[in-house]
């Protein structure tokens, strides 16, 4: 599309939808690790209230990916959920604001590649950086210190975060132009990385694997005790 259009007219207009033969299933249950209410979704869900769970505690995603929100039709803070398990909040996020969620919708990746522009000012102007096919935990070592205001994402589906490492609130940004950071849902332009969104029809892990920590090295084992010494002989009269 030519003009990004806002959070309603997106959904009104499909974006909740996948590429060509994409399939999309997600299990929400009420509460922490995969306790009370469960339901299933392979379509949006604006409430889950209406489902029958009073909230969103814990998820299993077997195909996506998907974005949930804090708050019912779509609004307040936006979470991108791929491939996995989420037993709890802390595993889709590390700025909690609130320990729940209430709609969820499929997340729209239309390519294997990926393809985005970055801006510094509103209407594409000022510095600007393109990424492809490539994450970026930190966009200072680039010249953005903190401030991306217009975005074009050309190819695949991305995600922003407010502060470098991927963490923070989080921006979703599928194919179109985002003229002013209000259309990405955010009150100020601050960006500082981006990575892409993996789609289960394109890339067969489906999910973004953070860095696994060097395991701490396992101890010694202890030495084994000599064997016991033999009895003396007993003495000739």
């Amino acid at each position: 599309m030519s003009e990004q259009q806002g959070a309603p007219e997106q959904l009104a207009a499909g974006k909740s939808q996948g590429g060509a033969g994409a399939t999309y299933k997600v299990v929400v249950f009420e509460f922490e690790n995969f306790c009370g209410k469960k339901v299933e979704l392979s379509a949006e869900c604006k409430n889950v209230i209406e489902k029958g769970c009073e909230k969103v505690g814990s998820i299993i995603v077997e195909s996506g990916p998907w974005v949930a929100f804090e708050r019912q039709a779509f609004g307040g803070e936006q979470f991108v959920l791929e491939k996995g398990e989420y037993p709890r909040w802390s595993t889709w996020t590390n700025s909690q604001t609130n320990n729940y969620l209430l709609s969820l919708r499929p997340l729209k990746v239309d390519s294997a590649d990926h393809k985005l522009h970055l801006f510094e000012n509103p209407g594409f102007a000022g510095r600007k950086m393109e990424i492809m096919d490539d994450d970026v935990p930190s966009l200072w070592v680039h010249g953005f210190q903190d401030r991306v205001a217009s975005i074009k994402a050309t190819n695949g589906a991305w995600v922003g975060y407010m502060f470098p490492g991927y963490r923070g609130r989080q921006y979703i940004f599928e194919h179109g132009d985002y003229k002013h950071w209000n259309d990405w849902g955010a009150s100020t332009p601050q960006i500082q990385s981006v990575r892409r969104v993996r789609d289960m029809q394109w890339h067969k892990r489906g999910c973004f694997i953070a860095p696994t920590p060097t395991p701490a090295p396992a101890p010694a084992p202890a030495p084994t005790p000599p064997p016991p010494a033999p009895p003396a002989a007993a003495g000739t009269s």
